[in-house]
């Protein structure tokens, strides 16, 4: 399933975008779902060794597509 976010950041990029297009960027409910289905087995303690894993690289893509955003409503001047 990060497979797919992943895919949606690259496609995000590939196609060609501005600066709002990547404040307004949301992942697909599709991969809202998976994150937050991993949160609440991370909060049960009850996640796999591969679910772990997974949330992990899902938050470094969080993380990652905040620092763009933030840089992007720099360059566009766009509130937050």
């Amino acid at each position: 399933m990060t497979e797919k976010a992943y895919g949606e950041v690259v496609d995000l990029f590939a196609r060609g975008t501005t600066a709002l297009e990547i404040v307004r960027f949301k992942p697909s409910p599709e991969s809202q779902e998976r994150a937050r289905y991993l949160l609440d087995r991370s909060r049960s303690d009850e996640l796999t060794e591969d679910e772990a894993t997974e949330l992990e690289r899902l938050g470094q893509i969080e993380s990652l597509m905040q620092l763009i955003k933030a840089r992007a409503r720099h360059y566009a001047n766009i509130a937050s």
